[in-house]
């Protein structure tokens, strides 16, 4: 028995991509950068910048493929996934992905307003106000 649950949140590093299985089912990608501030020793600012392959499938798919732009703050709940596929030269390659299945839009009252208007749906999607005067570092 083991837990695959991933918190993130960050911003989008490019508009989402869609696409539609010969089945109909949506399914979006894009990356998502997560940062950290910091001191160093000399008392310098340094920033670490992780990025994040986000992945949507179905109703939540569809949902980031209207309201989601780069740039958007996100918070995504999911799990870390790890796939393999031999390339055409027959080299072994991985990525890793989260396989997003809840997501909140942060940030502006713009974007808040886009996100309210978003339709409802069976998907697991819980979208919230924040307040603009929140602590996130970034």
């Amino acid at each position: 028995m083991g837990i695959n649950k991933v918190i993130l949140v960050g911003n989008v590093g490019k508009d989402p991509e869609v696409r539609h299985l010969d089945s109909g089912v949506a399914v979006t990608t894009f990356p998502l950068a997560t940062s950290e501030t910091y001191r160093n020793k000399e008392g310098q600012k340094v920033t670490n910048t992780e990025w994040h392959n986000i992945v949507l499938w179905r109703g939540l798919a569809e949902i980031a493929e209207k309201y989601v732009k780069k740039g958007n703050p996100l918070y995504i709940e999911g799990k870390i996934r790890t796939r393999s596929w031999d390339d055409k030269e027959g080299n072994k390659r991985y990525t890793t992905e989260i396989i997003a299945d809840n997501m909140q839009m942060l940030g502006s009252k713009q974007s808040e307003d886009n996100a309210a208007s978003a339709p409802e749906n069976n998907s697991s999607v819980d979208i919230e106000n924040i307040p603009e005067e929140d602590d996130l570092p970034f």
